[in-house]
């Protein structure tokens, strides 16, 4: 057994794939386990309200192949935000964190991720960032009920793209079910543009940290660079997760169209192997 667990992101595999042959493909490349993505698609959505069958067929599928999904990405909160200045939508965002964090309970997910945006499609004003704070606390309040741990991923734009910035939430709530899940390629590019330390960032958070999403960045670009390609210091940003006590890590990376996609996960698998392995007895 590990002193670690390494999960993959849905997304890094194509999206008509069934639920068991991800899993299949997940572990096959050499992964612990599948985040699951609920984004702001309805396709996606709609697996909050499946029925008690099909929670169950899910569950079965993690255990015939032995991939479980331990963690989930709700980033339907982007259009959907609970910071939204649109009630309208700022009641959706508050609807889908909890069916989202009901659905992480039936499923045996301990993990669920929320952006950390009071709002991305508008500006973000004094009121958004109330509506945020007031509706963070409602969703960690309901996932304490059900023992799940929600955790604020830090992301592009001003309003949280920080550890530190994520850590005020955390602080200002001060429960055991809130935490921050760092994103390392949002977490880098801050460093940059603002001269800052993506380590000390890191450290800033000890002891609300879990997991931490190892992702490419360049300077300006979020997102869907290869590895490799990047400015991202993984054996930086690790080795500091590493020394607060983070064991779980997830490869966040996108299905592009390749049609060597399993080659591909089993790539970054071993690329991030390596660092991670290079950390045990340190």
């Amino acid at each position: 057994m590990r002193e670690y667990e390494l999960g993959l992101y849905e997304k890094a595999m194509p999206a008509q794939l069934s639920w068991k042959e991800k899993l299949r493909a997940a572990g096959a490349a050499g992964y612990d386990y599948v985040e699951i993505s609920i984004d702001e698609t309805e396709e996606k959505i709609r697996r909050i309200y499946m029925s008690r069958e099909e929670r169950l067929s899910m569950i079965y599928d993690m255990y015939e192949t032995g991939t479980p999904i331990r963690s989930m990405c709700v980033s339907a909160l982007t259009r959907y935000s609970l910071g939204n200045s649109d009630s309208e939508l700022r009641s959706r965002g508050l609807e889908i964190a909890r069916g989202a964090i009901q659905l992480a309970e039936d499923l045996g997910v301990r993990i669920v991720m929320i952006p950390g945006y009071d709002i991305y499609y508008g500006e973000s004003t004094v009121q958004t960032k109330q509506f945020f704070e007031e509706n963070l606390e409602k969703v960690v309040l309901f996932a304490a009920s059900l023992g799940v741990l929600v955790e604020m991923e830090t992301m592009e734009n001003a309003f949280m793209n920080t550890v530190w910035k994520a850590m005020y939430h955390v602080r200002k709530i001060r429960s055991a079910y809130l935490g921050v899940y760092p994103d390392s390629g949002n977490i880098t590019n801050a460093a940059v543009s603002y001269g800052s330390d993506e380590v000390q960032d890191i450290l800033s958070g000890r002891g609300h940290i879990s997991s931490l999403h190892l992702k490419e960045s360049r300077p300006g670009k979020f997102r869907e660079i290869p590895y490799g390609e990047g400015h991202v210091d993984f054996e930086k940003v690790i080795r500091a997760a590493w020394s607060i006590g983070v064991r779980k890590y997830v490869t966040e990376f996108w299905y592009q169209g390749s049609r060597t996609w399993e080659k591909d996960l089993s790539s970054v698998n071993e690329r991030m192997r390596r660092i991670l392995d290079g950390q045990i007895g340190v």
